[in-house]
C-alpha cells in the first residue's frame, strides 16, 4: 500500500510543481491556483484531505463506497437548481435515468453503486468520468491539470499578443553554421504550423507526464541543436 500511495503522489507532486510554475510567470496568485475549497469542489476530495494531499501528507478514503456517498453529498451541495434548491431525490433519479427506489439506495448508502449508476449521476451533475469513484489523489491531481491547462491556455494567449522579434539586420544564411538553419526551419516551421499556443495546447492534452516530459525533451534538443556552434 506503501508503494502505491507513492505512486500516486509522484503525479500529484510534478502538477504541483507545474502549476506554481506556470503561476508565477503569468503573475497569478499561488493562493488562488491551491484554493483548497475550490479544488475541493473541482475534485470531489473533502478539503482537509486535499490540505493534507498539498502538503506531501498521505491521505484519501480508501473505500469505494464511502468515497462515493462523499463526492454524490458534495455535488447536491454545490450543483443546484437553476433556482438555487438542491436537486430532490425524484429529481435525481429521473434526470439519471433510474427507479426512485435505486437513487434512494444510492443516496442512502444501502447499495453499492455500479458503474453503470455512476456513469448516469456523473452525466446528470455534468462532471467528467470517474468523479464518483477515483482515489483522491488521483481526484485531485485531474483537478490540478485542469488548472495547468487554463493557465496554460492563459499563457499562450499572452505570448501570442507580443510581437514576434524582428530578424537581426546583419543576419547571413551563408555564414550560418552547419546543420543551424535546417534546425532553425524546424522551429520555425513547427511554431508556424502550430503556434505557441497550438503547441502548449496539444501538449497539456497528453494522458501523462511521461508524454509531456517525451515533448518537452524533443523541443529542447531541437533548440540546442539551434543554439550549439557548428563544428
Amino acid at each position: 500500500m506503501e508503494n502505491r500511495g507513492a505512486g500516486q503522489a509522484a503525479p500529484l507532486r510534478a502538477v504541483a510543481a507545474r502549476v506554481s510554475s506556470l503561476a508565477d510567470r503569468l503573475g497569478v496568485p499561488r493562493e488562488e491556483v491551491f484554493d483548497v475549497s475550490r479544488l475541493s469542489a473541482a475534485s470531489g476530495v473533502p478539503e482537509g484531505t486535499v490540505k493534507a494531499l498539498l502538503n506531501g501528507r498521505p491521505g484519501g478514503e480508501r473505500d469505494v463506497q464511502t468515497r462515493f456517498l462523499q463526492r454524490l453529498d458534495l455535488l447536491r451541495r454545490t450543483r443546484l437548481r437553476p433556482d438555487g434548491r438542491r436537486y430532490t431525490q425524484r429529481e435525481i433519479a429521473d434526470g439519471a435515468g433510474m427507479s426512485r427506489q435505486q437513487a434512494g439506495a444510492l443516496l442512502n448508502g444501502d447499495r453499492r453503486p455500479t458503474m453503470e449508476h455512476c456513469d448516469a449521476l456523473q452525466r446528470f451533475f455534468g462532471v467528467h468520468a470517474g468523479f464518483l469513484t477515483a482515489e483522491d489523489p488521483e481526484a485531485l491531481t485531474g483537478a490540478l491539470q485542469r488548472t495547468e491547462r487554463e493557465l496554460l491556455r492563459r499563457l499562450a494567449d499572452r505570448e501570442a499578443r507580443l510581437p514576434s522579434p524582428a530578424p537581426a539586420a546583419d543576419s547571413d544564411p551563408a555564414r550560418s553554421p552547419a546543420g543551424t538553419d535546417v534546425a532553425e526551419d524546424a522551429l520555425e516551421r513547427l511554431l508556424r504550423d502550430h503556434g505557441v499556443r497550438g503547441i502548449a495546447w496539444r501538449a497539456a492534452q497528453l494522458p501523462t507526464d511521461q508524454h509531456r516530459d517525451k515533448v518537452a525533451e524533443w523541443l529542447d534538443m531541437l533548440l540546442e541543436s539551434v543554439r550549439r556552434p557548428g563544428t
